[in-house]
């Protein structure tokens, strides 16, 4: 039998408590999780929205990617783009994107090889510098029906931010200098020179 969204949603309630407030995670326990244990509350758990309201990209609703196809790229060929952030606080935080309105589950069988080629080739080039410990990988999609996955360095050294918080971390660092910044961003440029072109 499969399950339901009611059936997932009844069976979270019965295991918070009274104001429908889920016990804290084992990740609240860990040494990277950014917050004292103590000082947190969990939300209590809201009722389902079934069916779910239309992300950003879907049912008529604008993309901004697609409105804003050029808007912070990097580096570009003509099925991907490369997208930096204004504002850097990790080593490197970059987007590669499809310039085709397409998200995850719509790539055909070579436009999932070439993001598989992409992501690795800015992997390896960027945990090769001094100063990132990892790169990591992150796909999620709840706002924007246009496929952006994101990558992300960790800094060398700083165990505390490793694992699946380091995107929190990234909320409350300091920002890096734009020098620093751009030196990163350029290793990643580079490591997909010979798949498309570095935009100034």
């Amino acid at each position: 039998m499969t399950l339901t969204p009611r059936d997932f949603h009844q069976r979270a309630v019965a295991a918070a408590d009274g104001e429908r407030r889920l016990p804290l995670p084992d990740q609240a326990m860990w040494e990277i999780f950014p917050f004292e244990p103590g000082s947190l509350t969990v939300k209590p758990l809201e009722p389902l929205t079934l069916p779910e309201p239309p992300r950003a990209g879907e049912d008529g609703r604008e993309c901004w990617r697609c409105a804003n196809p050029d808007a912070d790229v990097v580096w570009s060929n003509d099925r991907w783009v490369l997208t930096r952030f204004a504002e850097s606080r990790l080593p490197l935080t970059v987007m590669l994107m499809p310039r085709e309105h397409l998200d995850l589950a719509d790539l055909d069988d070579a436009m999932a090889a070439e993001l598989g080629v992409l992501s690795v080739r800015v992997v390896r080039a960027v945990e090769a510098l001094e100063a990132v410990g990892r790169v990591h990988l992150y796909k999620f999609g709840d706002g924007g029906a246009h496929l952006h996955a994101f990558l992300i360095a960790r800094p060398a050294g700083m165990l505390q931010l490793r694992g699946s918080c380091l995107t929190l971390w990234d909320e409350m660092l300091p920002a890096i200098p734009d020098e620093e910044a751009a030196a990163t961003l350029a290793v990643a440029v580079g490591a997909l020179a010979d798949f498309g072109t570095p935009v100034e």
